[in-house]
């Protein structure tokens, strides 16, 4: 193609191009323009909803009702009002809208912006404004409806009230008289609603109507509450009480002492508390006074629990009186009967006096223990106390003389075990002794070419400790532990000894079973005849085991297992 034809195709693409942003640019500023024609449109529908019908539908029914100079003062103003949303901010709502459109025709759509947002908040105040208006004339205009319905709630509950107090009169007796004086004022009070909805003073009205539901809410809670609140203060707590001053009485003449529980203080707090609640209930104030009357009543119920406290802790001070004396006394005559025997402890034994003040320890304890007994007794006796302390001190006591128990028989165990222990030793070394024979014994039943030196070795060390034990138990004073651990050694070496010796003599006469039945390959086969011949030489130089191995390893040439064998037939 030419360069003619490229500049035209590329003048083409260009118009082209040209064409479609300004498409786009229309569409685009079309649509802004729509956004802000539904803007203003919509800011206009609102300013002509701010002045309803509602309003003055509502104010020429305040005007019909205008019968007293209160009335007439609030028509006034809400007229006024009324009249200055219409003629001033109405009119400035259209001057701005009127601004807008200029914007908008200008296509100045920054300040336009700006003047939808100002407008649009003038808009919601002068709307609030006359909502807030509206809402105060219905004030009036529904006063009479809405009072109307209240009142025939209240009636309603008013009469329930009556005709409950008037079934079950008997009830309220204790207040019957203040209770028929404020049925009279509901019923003035219902005539005065009477009056003044006739007189339209709806503010009078609305403070009868506020009254009116006070008095019955109240009047409702005491008709509810009332013959409780009679039946626990003048029957129910006062029963309770006198209950308690009988049991009280006569559990103080059996020797019990009740002063903690401070009931007399306690008496006269409750009766002057249902006196003013008494005193209340008579001007119909019952606020609290069930809540009070019950916490009387359960502290009361507690009072008897008190009383079962004390019965039974009086049974546990009675058992612990009885058996805790007699346990502290047969303690120290065991603790005294140990005392005796320390200075023929301390001359058999070797004891440190660390090992000996145990006992002095248990009988300061024991002494501690009776000290503070008889103290508990004492308080006892002048009943000083309430058995529910003397008790749990006596308890105590108990815990105290149950761990002075646990050391008197760890020092029983101790001290006294020291001669079992001795004479158990002197046991043991006859059993060792015994041992030692029986490994030499054994050690001479089969005739070895040789003993192995770690035999002679074994022996001198079991034989040296079999001395050591003797020489502990001729000292005049014996070490205990010196001596256990004489004896423990001496057994351990004794029975290596004896381990030793059997293992010898075993592996020895394996040895020389398994030379005697290799010798019977001797001829046939050279290596067979090396290797007994080598366990020949080990087994006369006392080394059982090679010589065992190297005849095993020979024989097994000709028959593998015969290690299984070979010990089959020593043990038969």
């Amino acid at each position: 193609m030419s360069v003619t034809t490229y500049v035209l195709i590329g003048i083409t693409y260009y118009i082209f191009a040209i064409v479609i942003i300004v498409v786009i640019l229309n569409l685009i500023t079309k649509k802004e323009r729509k956004k802000y024609q539904d803007q203003i449109t919509a800011l206009e529908r609102d300013k002509n909803l701010i002045i309803s019908a509602s309003i003055l539908t509502e104010l020429n029914k305040v005007e019909a009702l205008v019968n007293n100079d209160k009335m007439q003062e609030n028509y006034d103003e809400w007229h006024k009002k009324f009249n200055e949303i219409k003629d001033t901010d109405i009119p400035k709502i259209t001057d701005e809208l009127i601004a807008i459109e200029d914007l908008f025709n200008d296509k100045k759509y920054k300040d336009l912006d700006e003047k939808i947002a100002h407008t649009e908040l003038q808009i919601y105040y002068i709307k609030t404004k006359a909502n807030f208006l509206l809402e105060e004339i219905k004030e009036i205009t529904l006063s009479e409806e809405r009072n109307r319905e209240s009142i025939t709630k209240l009636k309603a509950e008013y009469r329930e009230i009556v005709a409950k107090y008037n079934n079950n009169k008997d009830d309220y007796q204790e207040v019957a008289s203040p209770l028929e004086l404020q049925f009279e004022n509901v019923d003035k009070l219902f005539s005065g609603f009477e009056v003044a909805m006739e007189n339209n003073s709806y503010q009078e009205v609305g403070r009868i109507v506020k009254a009116i539901d006070d008095t019955i809410g109240n009047l409702g809670i005491v008709i509810e509450e009332a013959p409780s609140i009679i039946l626990m203060a003048n029957k129910l707590i006062p029963k309770k009480m006198q209950d308690i001053k009988n049991i009280s009485e006569k559990m103080i003449k059996e020797g019990y002492n009740l002063d903690y529980l401070n009931l007399d203080y306690n008496f006269a707090e409750a009766e002057k508390k249902i006196s003013d609640i008494i005193a209340r209930l008579n001007v119909l104030n019952v606020l609290d006074s069930t809540f009070e009357l019950k916490t009387m009543s359960d502290y009361f119920d507690s009072i008897y629990n008190d009383f079962d406290k004390e019965r039974i802790s009086k049974k546990t001070f009675e058992e612990y009186t009885r058996t805790i004396l007699i346990k502290a006394n047969k303690l120290e005559k065991v603790n005294n009967n140990l005392y005796k025997k320390i200075d023929t402890l301390k001359y058999s034994y070797d004891l440190s006096d660390e090992d000996l003040k145990i006992i002095d320890v248990i009988k300061t304890d024991l002494k501690n223990i009776k000290k503070d007994y008889e103290s508990v007794i004492g308080a006892h006796r002048s009943k000083t106390f309430a058995y529910t302390r003397i008790s749990k001190e006596m308890e105590l006591l108990n815990v105290r003389l149950s761990k002075v128990s646990e050391k008197l028989e760890l020092a029983l165990k101790t001290l006294g075990s020291l001669k079992e222990d001795e004479n158990r030793a002197r046991e043991q070394l006859e059993e060792i002794k015994d041992i030692l024979k029986k490994s030499k014994e054994r050690i001479n039943s089969y005739k070895l070419p040789i003993i192995p030196k770690i035999y002679y070795v074994q022996l001198g060390e079991a034989t040296d400790a079999v001395k050591e034990i003797i020489k502990e138990l001729e000292k005049k004073t014996i070490s205990i532990k010196k001596l256990n651990l004489r004896v423990d050694t001496a057994r351990d070496l004794t029975l290596k000894l004896y381990n030793t010796t059997n293992e010898t003599v075993k592996t020895a006469q394996m040895a020389e079973f398994a030379i005697v039945y290799g010798n019977r390959y001797r001829s046939t086969n050279s290596d067979i005849d090396l290797g007994i011949t080598k366990a020949e030489n080990y087994f006369y130089k006392g080394d059982f085991k090679s010589s065992l191995e190297s005849s095993i390893n020979s024989i097994n040439i000709i028959e593998p297992g015969i290690h299984g064998r070979l010990l089959e037939s020593v043990q038969k």
